[in-house]
């Protein structure tokens, strides 16, 4: 190997990092390349949003009825949350408390992971793999198993849908 061929491997604009030298690809059209993903992603979000907003899944026939709930007559942490998703949408906040608060709770960490994912990928840095410390994701999962649990029991009657 020439020394050229060398110091080009070892430079950040180098052939073999997929990235080009100079601005490190600010341009307009390198930014919305990145976006796609999470445009992607934001613009499936809205389409559901929008689809349960208008189509009420307080009425009959609309959507189906939760595998869980039919097999077992449990609700799982899930249920309610189309429901939920509609109350907020129609701006009835209170109502989507009462049908799942946790679904209501997750919302804006949800929203946190997605900009921090979609501000990641506009300023070509990388993303995190890992999410989250895993005691927080095993906290987590234990919130939600302790949910599951809680809902279906007769003193926690007040979390179920």
């Amino acid at each position: 190997m020439t020394d050229g061929r060398r110091s080009a491997l070892r430079q950040p604009g180098g052939p073999f990092t997929g990235r080009r030298g100079g601005p490190r690809g600010r341009s307009a059209a390198a930014v919305a390349l990145r976006l796609l993903r999470p445009g992607g992603v934001l613009i499936i979000t809205i389409a559901a949003v929008s689809y349960i907003a208008a189509v009420d899944p307080n009425e009959q026939g609309h959507y189906p009825t939760c595998p869980f709930l039919a097999l077992t007559g449990f609700q799982c942490p899930g249920c309610g949350s189309m429901r939920t998703i509609h109350a907020l949408a129609h701006g009835h906040v209170q109502d989507a408390l009462a049908l799942n608060v946790l679904t209501v709770a997750v919302i804006p960490a949800l929203i946190f992971f997605w900009a921090r994912w979609a501000l990641a990928r506009a300023k070509d840095r990388p993303t995190r793999t890992k999410v989250a410390h895993p005691a927080f994701i095993w906290a987590f999962f234990g919130v939600i198993l302790l949910f599951w649990l809680v809902r279906n029991l007769p003193f926690g009657s007040f979390l179920a849908a």
